[in-house]
């Protein structure tokens, strides 16, 4: 288990009873969380000082009740990335802090490298590892099938102060761009995924884990340079095994680059009330060998 303990501007506080009790910065959220199943035991008083809580509906999706007005969006740091966090009707608040420990990853094989980095993030949501990539000097392809998302991950871009790197922002279906940068010759050092459960692209393309993510290594492999520093994949696909991306990065990468290692597990937050960890999720790593 990889633990996201180097936050300053987040924390979680408490879980349990299928939720979590957080602060962005100075903002106290309580939200659903499916992974938080064991009961609260103590201190239960500190649920009730919040600034938004998001009930779920039994008829599906959920609202936010807001026991505080807040802004639009404020901004969150680390390191030297600052992010935009603001609640959306979907539970989520833009930004998945328990993925600081990718970051922390990705910035620290970027930055051994003594060359010029291309790198790719695919399902690039808000851009949050594109920033990683770029702030550690690499080129970066960003994309994403939500506009909407693409646009977020340009104002994390402004906060950032990276307006002057080079970082290309793309609306696309993941699978098809791969493809087509395939006949375009185009290869890549670093290639990043977090692909969703289940997903549909702008032209209605459907994405399923469970079935697309084996050719997606495939068709990543056929634009990795010959040189390539790292092929991320985080999955917070249920009932998938961290073992699985494993599996599969083995059958695919190992065979072509031999020198190479590979590592899986979970990833994590620490829960500040106690000595839990609040699971987020796997992740499958390809990389040089330290």
């Amino acid at each position: 288990m990889k633990l996201a303990n180097n936050w300053k501007d987040y924390e979680c506080i408490d879980a349990g009873n299928g939720e979590k009790l957080e602060r962005w910065g100075k903002v106290i959220l309580r939200r659903p969380d499916p992974q938080a199943i064991w009961p609260i035991n103590q201190k239960k008083d500190l649920w009730k000082h919040i600034d938004g809580h998001y009930h779920r509906s039994h008829e599906g999706g959920g609202e936010w009740e807001f026991k505080t007005k807040l802004p639009d969006f404020w901004t969150v740091n680390y390191r030297n990335l600052t992010f935009k966090v603001s609640p959306t009707n979907f539970k989520h608040t833009g930004l998945f802090p328990e993925q600081a420990v990718n970051w922390d990853y990705i910035i620290d094989k970027i930055s051994k490298e003594k060359r010029k980095i291309n790198a790719l993030n695919l399902f690039a949501y808000t851009g949050a590892a594109t920033m990683a990539c770029s702030a550690a000097g690499a080129d970066v392809v960003h994309v994403d099938a939500a506009k909407g998302m693409v646009e977020w991950a340009k104002e994390n871009m402004h906060l950032s102060h990276l307006d002057n790197n080079k970082i290309r922002f793309i609306v696309d279906d993941c699978i098809k761009f791969v493809e087509r940068e395939k006949r375009r010759g185009n290869k890549y050092d670093v290639i990043i995924m977090d692909p969703p459960s289940y997903g549909r692209g702008p032209n209605g393309e459907t994405w399923k884990f469970e079935k697309n993510i084996y050719e997606l290594v495939l068709k990543c492999m056929d634009i990795m340079s010959d040189e390539p520093v790292l092929l991320l994949i985080n999955s917070y696909t249920t009932g998938i095994s961290s073992i699985v991306l494993e599996n599969i990065l083995k059958v695919t990468l190992l065979s072509k680059y031999p020198n190479y290692e590979i590592e899986s597990g979970e990833i994590g937050l620490p829960i500040t009330n106690n000595d839990l960890i609040l699971p987020c999720g796997i992740y499958g790593r390809f990389s040089k060998k330290s």
